[in-house]
C-alpha cells in the first residue's frame, strides 16, 4: 500500500510558499484564540471551588432565637467529609463555645452538627465551618445567629477561601496535567495499535504516562494541605498521607498510581515486541494476532480503570443517578482520550513527515467520529444531570462554562469536518497513485519477460556510466589528503572509502569527523523530508487542519478542567432557593434597622437607640429597641415608648407595648402592620422623672 509521502509532485512549485503563509495565518488565529481563552480561564478559575452547597442551618443565618440551642446543625446539597474541628462556634468575644466534636446527624453524610456548652449568654455568635465534599473539593464558610438579641462581635469571620492560594493553584495545574496526560496516553496507545506506530507517537504515549504519573503523585502530596487550608509547607508532612489515603479521593489517586505501574508494562509491549514483529509467516502472524488481542483487552481494562479513578471521586459519584452516571463518565473520559490524544498523535506524525498509509488515516477518521458521537451522547446526559434547568445555563457559573465548552466543541467539530475533506482528497489521490503504480508494475513485468537480455545490457551500461562519471568528478578535484578529502567527498563516498579498509579516509582516524558527517547526513535527510512534506498539497492541508484541532483541543481540555472544579448548576440553584427560605419560628433581622440618637438634656441623658422591625412586611412583625450610651455600651432607661403612624392612609398612631428583656433591650413579639407604605416611627425615651425626648423617623414597610 503506498504511503502518503509518495504523493509529492515532481519539479519545482510555488505551493510550499503559499502553504507556509497560510499556515502562519492559521497559527496566528489559533494562538490568539488560545491566549484569549486561557486569560478567561485564569479569571474564572478563582470562583471555581465549592461543590457541596450549604442549603440550610439550624439556627438559621442571621436569626434571633429566644433561648440558647443545644447544638448547631448544617445541611448540605451532597455528602461531606468531616474532621473534629469542621464546625467551630465563637461567642461575641471570639471564644469557642462548641464541644469540639463534629458528627453527622443520624448517619446522614449531607449533615454536620456541633454541640454547644450550656448557659450561653445573649449576643451574636459566629459559626465557622469547613468540610470536603464527596466529589473531593474543599468547601468552607461562616454564618451568624443571635441569642436574645444581636450584639457586636469580635469573632473573625473566615474570608471564604477553603485552601491556600498557592496550594490551590498548584492543585489546579496538577488536575489539568492529569487530564492531559490521560488523553495523551490513551489516544497515543490507540493510535499506535490501530493506525500507525512511530517514534513521534511513542513520545506522545510515553509523555502522557510520565505526565499522568507525576501529576497524580503531586496531587496525592498536595491533597492534605489542599483540604486543610494549609500552606505549601504542609506537603512535607508525610504523616498526613495516611489520613488522605483513608478518604475516597486519596484512595482513587493511589489506585491510579498502581494502574500506571501496569500501564508501563503495557507500553513496553506495545512499542516493543508488538510493533517490531514483521508478521512474516503463518505462525508469526498467529502470534501477532494473539498479542494484539491481549494488548486490546489489557489496554481496555487499564483505560477503564484509570477513567474510573476520576468517575468514582468527582461529580459523577454524587447527586442523581450515580450508578448510571459513573459508567457514563468513564465512557466520556475514554472518548475524550481517544479523540484528543489521537489528534495529537496524528499531528506529530504529519509534522515529522513520517509515511502513513491512507488506511491508517481512514481508521483514525472513523475512530474520531465514533468518539465524537460518544461525547455528544454522554455530554448531554451529564449536562442535564449537573445543570438541571435551561435557566441555570446562563444564571450559574457552571452553566456559563458549559456553554463555553459546547462552543469549543462546535469549533472543534467544524475543523474536524475540514480535516475529513482533506482526508478524502488524500485518499483519492493515494488511490490514483496506487493505480498508476500497479499499472506501471504490470507493464514492467510484461516487458521483463520479453527483454531480459536487453535489460541486462542496459544495466551494465548504466553501471559503467556511473563509475566513469564518479572517476571524472574525482579527477577534476584538487588533490587533497586526510580530512580535506573527507570534507569534499559526499557522505556516501566517505562511507564507501572508509569502509574499504585503505585507512586513507578521515572517518577511520577521526571519530569527531565521523560524528560531524553523521549529523550532516541527518540534517540533509530531514531537510529533504520536510521539503517533500511541504510539496504535498493534500498532506499539508491535512497537517494544518489537524494542528488547528489540536490547539483548540488543548483549550477545550482546560475548560473541562475548570468545569470539573465548579459547583454544578443544579446545586447552586438549590442553594439559592434554600437561602430565601427561613424557618417560621425564627426571627429575621435583615429588613429594617433605624439608628436614633437622643439627648434629654443632662450629660447622663445622651445616648443612642436602635429600632429593628422584622420582616417589615404587612402582617405580623417583631420589633426590638436597643439603648446604648455614646460608647455603644447597653444602658437602661426608666421608660421607652414607641408608636407607628401611616399618615397617608389615616392609620394610627399605633402604640406598641414594649417588654424589657435585658439591659438596654426592649421588645414586642407581635406588631400588626395592616398595609405597606412609609410609616412614621415616634420614639420617646425618658432618662429621669422629668427628662425625656421624642424623636421621629420614617420607616418603609414593603409589599
Amino acid at each position: 500500500m503506498p504511503s502518503l509521502t509518495s504523493l509529492a509532485p515532481a519539479g519545482p512549485t510555488a505551493t510550499p510558499t503559499r502553504t507556509t503563509a497560510t499556515a502562519r495565518r492559521l497559527m496566528a488565529i489559533c494562538g490568539t484564540l488560545l491566549a484569549a481563552l486561557l486569560c478567561a480561564l485564569t479569571v474564572g478559575a478563582n470562583s471555581a471551588s465549592a461543590h457541596a452547597a450549604l442549603t440550610s442551618t439550624d439556627p438559621a443565618d442571621g436569626s434571633v432565637v429566644k433561648t440558647a440551642p443545644r447544638e448547631v446543625t448544617l445541611n448540605f446539597s451532597e455528602g461531606v467529609l468531616l474532621s473534629g474541628d469542621s464546625v467551630r462556634v465563637l461567642d461575641p468575644k471570639g471564644k469557642r463555645v462548641d464541644t469540639g466534636k463534629t458528627a453527622h446527624v443520624d448517619g446522614k453524610s449531607s449533615t454536620a452538627a456541633a454541640g454547644l456548652h450550656s448557659g450561653l449568654p445573649d449576643g451574636t455568635y459566629t459559626v465557622a465551618w469547613k468540610a470536603v465534599s464527596e466529589d473531593s473539593h474543599p468547601v468552607s464558610g461562616a454564618f451568624t445567629f443571635s441569642i436574645g438579641a444581636p450584639s457586636k462581635t469580635k469573632a473573625k469571620v473566615p474570608t471564604g477561601e477553603a485552601s491556600d492560594s498557592t496550594v490551590s493553584t498548584l492543585y489546579g495545574i496538577g488536575r489539568y496535567a492529569a487530564y492531559g496526560g490521560f488523553a495523551a496516553l490513551v489516544g497515543g496507545c490507540v493510535f499506535a495499535g490501530l493506525c500507525r506506530s512511530s517514534r513521534p507517537v511513542r513520545k506522545i504515549a510515553v509523555g502522557g504516562w510520565v505526565t499522568l504519573f507525576t501529576a497524580s503523585l503531586l496531587l496525592l502530596l498536595l491533597r492534605g494541605p489542599y483540604t486543610d487550608g494549609e500552606g505549601i509547607g504542609g506537603i512535607l508532612d508525610l504523616g498526613r498521607l495516611g489520613d488522605v489515603l483513608s478518604t475516597k479521593p486519596g484512595a482513587a489517586l493511589l489506585s491510579r498510581l498502581l494502574l500506571l505501574g501496569a500501564a508501563a508494562v503495557f507500553l513496553a509491549v506495545l512499542f516493543g515486541s508488538y510493533t517490531r514483529r514483521t508478521g512474516e509467516g503463518e505462525a508469526d502472524a498467529r502470534r501477532r494476532q494473539d498479542l494484539a488481542f491481549g494488548l486490546g483487552f489489557g489496554g481496555t481494562v487499564m483505560a477503564v480503570g484509570l477513567a474510573a479513578t476520576w468517575a468514582m471521586a468527582e461529580h459523577a459519584s454524587v447527586g442523581l443517578q450515580r450508578r448510571l452516571a459513573m459508567p457514563v463518565d468513564v465512557i466520556h473520559l475514554i472518548a475524550v482520550g481517544v479523540w484528543l490524544g489521537g489528534l495529537a498523535s496524528l499531528a506529530v506524525t504529519l509534522r515529522a513527515g513520517e509515511p502513513i498509509e491512507r488506511a491508517a488515516v481512514r481508521r483514525f477518521s472513523r475512530l474520531a467520529f465514533g468518539s465524537v458521537v460518544a461525547l455528544v451522547v454522554t455530554g448531554l446526559y451529564q449536562s442535564w444531570r449537573q445543570v438541571g434547568s435551561w435557566g441555570a445555563l446562563t444564571d450559574t457559573e457552571y452553566g456559563r462554562w458549559l456553554l463555553v465548552k459546547v462552543g469549543l466543541v462546535a469549533v472543534l467539530v467544524g475543523i474536524a469536518a475540514i480535516s475529513r475533506r482533506w482526508t478524502g482528497r488524500l485518499t483519492d489521490a493515494t488511490g490514483a497513485a496506487g493505480a498508476e503504480a500497479d499499472e506501471a508494475e504490470a507493464v514492467t513485468d510484461a516487458g521483463a519477460e520479453a527483454g531480459s537480455g536487453a535489460e541486462a545490457d542496459v544495466a551494465a551500461t548504466a553501471e559503467e556510466t556511473k563509475a566513469g562519471a564518479k572517476a571524472a568528478v574525482k579527477a577534476a578535484r584538487p588533490v587533497r589528503t586526510g580530512a580535506a578529502d573527507a570534507a569534499v567527498d559526499t557522505p556516501a563516498e566517505a562511507e564507501t572509502e572508509s569502509g574499504g579498509g585503505s585507512g586513507t579516509g578521515a572517518a577511520d582516524g577521526d571519530p569527531v569527523r565521523t560524528a560531524q558527517l553523521a549529523r550532516q547526513r541527518a540534517a540533509k535527510d530531514k531537510t529533504a523530508t520536510l521539503r517533500e512534506r511541504d510539496a504535498d498539497r493534500e498532506r499539508s492541508g491535512l497537517r494544518r487542519s489537524v494542528l488547528a484541532e489540536t490547539i483548540v483541543a488543548v483549550v477545550l481540555l482546560a475548560v473541562a478542567t475548570v468545569l470539573s472544579g465548579t459547583q454544578p448548576g443544579r446545586a447552586e440553584t438549590e442553594q439559592a432557593g434554600a437561602a430565601t427560605t427561613k424557618p417560621a419560628d425564627q426571627l429575621n433581622v435583615d429588613p429594617v434597622s433605624v439608628l436614633i440618637p437622643y439627648n434629654t438634656g443632662p450629660k447622663s441623658g445622651r445616648g443612642k437607640a436602635v429600632v429593628m422591625i422584622e420582616p417589615a412586611l404587612p402582617g405580623d412583625n417583631a420589633l426590638h429597641v436597643f439603648t446604648t450610651d455614646l460608647a455603644d455600651r447597653p444602658v437602661d432607661v426608666p421608660e421607652v415608648k414607641l408608636s407607628l403612624t401611616l399618615k397617608g392612609k389615616g392609620i394610627g398612631p399605633l402604640r406598641i407595648p414594649l417588654e424589657r428583656l435585658s439591659t438596654g433591650h426592649w421588645s414586642a413579639k407581635t406588631v400588626q402592620l395592616p398595609m405597606a407604605g412609609t410609616w412614621q416611627l415616634s420614639l420617646t425615651v425618658r432618662t429621669s422623672d422629668i427628662d425625656q425626648v421624642t424623636e421621629t423617623r420614617n420607616v418603609k414597610v414593603a409589599q
